[in-house]
Formats: C-alpha cells, sequence, structure tokens
C-alpha cells in the first residue's frame, strides 16, 4: 500500500459575493479532484485543537498524527531543524520576518503593509539578515537566514515568557498595539525598532523601491520555541515517510519525525512554485525508490490568503489538482499497487480576514479499491460541512489514513 497526502496549505475559505457566493475551491476548476470525490470519504477535521495557537505549525503537527497539546514546541525551532542549526536545551528560537512597515517617523505609528515585503527573494533577504546579525547579533542572540522572508533568531538562555503577534495577523494596523510583553519584551521592540535604521536605506531596499518592489525595512520577531522533541514517524506508524516542502516549518517537521526532507530546485512559498518537480519527487519517492508515504505540502494558498489575492488563490488550487493530484494518482495507477490519497489544507486563511482561523477544514480521503460511486459527493468546504463527518481529535485522521 502506498499512502499520499497533498496538504493545500490555507485552502479552505469562505463564500465570496464577486464569485457568486462560492468559495475558491467550490469555483476552481479541479476535474481530478472532482473525480476522486465520487468514491472519496468526504468530512471535516480539527487540526486546531482548544487553546493552541492557529497556525501552520500546529495545524501541519497535528495532520501528520502529532496531538498538538502534547508536542508542541513552537514553529521557529522546526525551522531551524530545517536550517540544520544544532540546538541547545538553553536556547530559546524565535521566527524573524523580514516585513514592510509604513514610513511613518516615529516606529510606534508605523503600520505592517505587508508581512513578506512583496514575497522577498532569499538572496536578497539573505543580505538584509546578514547586515542585522552583524549589527545586533552577538555572544547571545544570533540571527540566522532562511528562505524568502523567513528568518531566525536563537536566543541562548532566551524565554517563552514572552506575548508575540504573527505579523500577517495585524496587516494594516499600526505595531505600537502589539509591542512584546514579558520576559525581554522591550529588548525585542529594540531590536525590531533599530533594524529599522540598518534596512530602510540598505542598497537592496533601495534597488527594490526602484522596481517598484516593497522593501524590506524592518524584522519582526515572533513564534517563540524551544528545542522539539517528537518521537519517529516511522516508529509511530510502521512506514517509510517523506516531506517534500519549500518552506523551513514543515522540512523541520519532517527531520524532527525522523523523516527525509526531499529537496526540489525552484520550490518556493507561493503560486509561483515548480509543481512538476514536486510531484516528479513524490513519485520517485514512492515509485522509484519503493517508499511507502509522502507528504506533498503547497504554501501558495496560503499566501494568497494572507495577501487577498483572489484569482491567484483560485489558480493555485487549480494548479495543485493539474500538475500534483493528477500525476501522482496516474503514476500510482500505473503502478497497480492499492493506494491511498489524503487531500486537505491545514486551516483556513480566509481572503476577507488575510490570517489564520481555526475552523475545521474540510478533507478528502480516497482508496484506489474503493467502488462504490455517489455522483453527488464534491469535495468542497459546503458539501463536507452538510454531509461528512466531523474528527474533533484531528491528530486520529492520520491513525484512520495509515490503517491497513
Amino acid at each position: 500500500m502506498k499512502y499520499a497526502v497533498i496538504l493545500m496549505d490555507g485552502m479552505a475559505d469562505e463564500p465570496i459575493p464577486s464569485l457568486s457566493g462560492k468559495t475558491p475551491l467550490e469555483y476552481a476548476k479541479t476535474p481530478t479532484i472532482d473525480q476522486l470525490a465520487l468514491t472519496s470519504e468526504i468530512g471535516r477535521v480539527k487540526t486546531i485543537p482548544e487553546g493552541c495557537a492557529k497556525g501552520s505549525d500546529t495545524a501541519n503537527l497535528c495532520v501528520l498524527g502529532y496531538n498538538p497539546q502534547k508536542y508542541y514546541f513552537g514553529r521557529s525551532p522546526l525551522e531551524a531543524l530545517s536550517m540544520g542549526i544544532e540546538l541547545k536545551d538553553t536556547d530559546v528560537t524565535f521566527r524573524t520576518n523580514v516585513v514592510t512597515l509604513s514610513e511613518e517617523e516615529d516606529y510606534e505609528n508605523k503600520r505592517v503593509i505587508d508581512h513578506s515585503a512583496d514575497e522577498i527573494t532569499t538572496k536578497e533577504a539573505s543580505q538584509l539578515i546578514k547586515a542585522v546579525e552583524e549589527a545586533l547579533g552577538d555572544d547571545v542572540k544570533k540571527f540566522y537566514p532562511g528562505i524568502s522572508y523567513r528568518h531566525l533568531l536563537v536566543w541562548d538562555k532566551g524565554s517563552r515568557n514572552v506575548t508575540l503577534t504573527p505579523p500577517h495577523d495585524i496587516l494594516e494596523q499600526r505595531i505600537k498595539d502589539y509591542k512584546p510583553k514579558g520576559d525581554h519584551g522591550d529588548e525585542i521592540w529594540e531590536l525590531m525598532k533599530k533594524s529599522y535604521e540598518i534596512l530602510k536605506d540598505h542598497p537592496i531596499n533601495v534597488a527594490r523601491k526602484e522596481r517598484g518592489l516593497r522593501p524590506a525595512n524592518s524584522i519582526w520577531i515572533w513564534g517563540e520555541g524551544i528545542k522539539p522533541r517528537l518521537p519517529l514517524f516511522k516508529e509511530k506508524y510502521h512506514v517509510e515517510g517523506a516531506v517534500i516542502s519549500a518552506v523551513d516549518l514543515i522540512k523541520g517537521i519532517g527531520i524532527g519525525a525522523g523523516m527525509t526532507s526531499i529537496d526540489v530546485e525552484g520550490a518556493t512559498g507561493n503560486v509561483h512554485t515548480n509543481y512538476d518537480g514536486k510531484a516528479n519527487a513524490a513519485i520517485k519517492w514512492l515509485i522509484d525508490e519503493d517508499k511507502d508515504f509522502v507528504y506533498v505540502h503547497l504554501e501558495g494558498p496560503d499566501e494568497c490568503g494572507h495577501r487577498n489575492e483572489l484569482e491567484n488563490k483560485i489558480k493555485a488550487i487549480e494548479l495543485i489538482d493539474e500538475k500534483i493530484i493528477a500525476p501522482i494518482k496516474r503514476a500510482l495507477d500505473e503502478k497497480g499497487e492499492d493506494y491511498k490519497l489524503l487531500i486537505l489544507p491545514d486551516h483556513p486563511t480566509p481572503l476577507r480576514l488575510r490570517t489564520h482561523t481555526g475552523d475545521p477544514v474540510p478533507y478528502m480521503l480516497f482508496k484506489s479499491n474503493e467502488t462504490s460511486i455517489n455522483q453527488d459527493k464534491r469535495y468542497t468546504e459546503d458539501y463536507a460541512t452538510r454531509n461528512g463527518a466531523l474528527i474533533e481529535a484531528g491528530y486520529t485522521l492520520m491513525d484512520q489514513f495509515l490503517k491497513k
């Protein structure tokens, strides 16, 4: 038996008036998903337990079968694993975005314009984080470059007793209302404030503005965590698994769980990614290398949700159907071995809100040996709500999926 999870980050949404009351998933042209739905189990799953952060870290841990209420260490240490950073037990890690702030003179009155600085390239952002590290890093605090706008601060003997806000949760809002609170809160605020003076006139940002792009003119620190310890996926489920993703968070979860993290050249965390490369990597893992399980993570729908890009969110869903799900299904059909597909988002990222919610998400579980057809079945938020069961303990879905 082969198993493939297609995780469409942030795909779930709300009915949109301009789409005649349809969601992006309902509106998108998805012939492969539509075909699979006819014989699939369709329902809803709660991937954000009560009291847990409404983030991709919580939700993807849950989808992979780890109860976030037991195995939540923060998102940033998982990203550190992917980046190859050796963490000490005394280290506290923080996600460090490079963001676009508005240009009011007083730092406190600035607004978060873009949490990703127009999805800045990794090459550009690395130079900016290097400048921040040279100016603000020391023996206690070190900044590490990551992918695109996503970077890392490691603080020796730091504290998690601090209240920090994700920048994508406060778009267009005054940052003075979201100052860090708790241990080292003032120091964290000063780091961000000083970074603005370092970055606002950096040659990278001058060149970006000349090209009509938003400058990455400040860092934003959030997502605190400590060195993670996850049970090994193979020992838990007795399958050999791999993750395929462009973002350090998902790679880090996989690495922390003892899975193989497969890098794909040209893979990005947005709608313009190497879909063919990701599909081919999944097929190679399952068929050419004859492994059991693959987790293919697509970030595009989530980024489109944060950026309120309706057309791109629809496009991302259609491309995933055409270039990820269809070729993987075709290759598994040709292999002739029984297989299962699990298709779902990790959490909703509604375009209207531009941030995550903790609502249950629709899932579709397809078994290649299922022959019972229901022509009325649809993989949509509405169908799953009206006709499907709700799995309250979301981390148990993986047990159901991998049950032979």
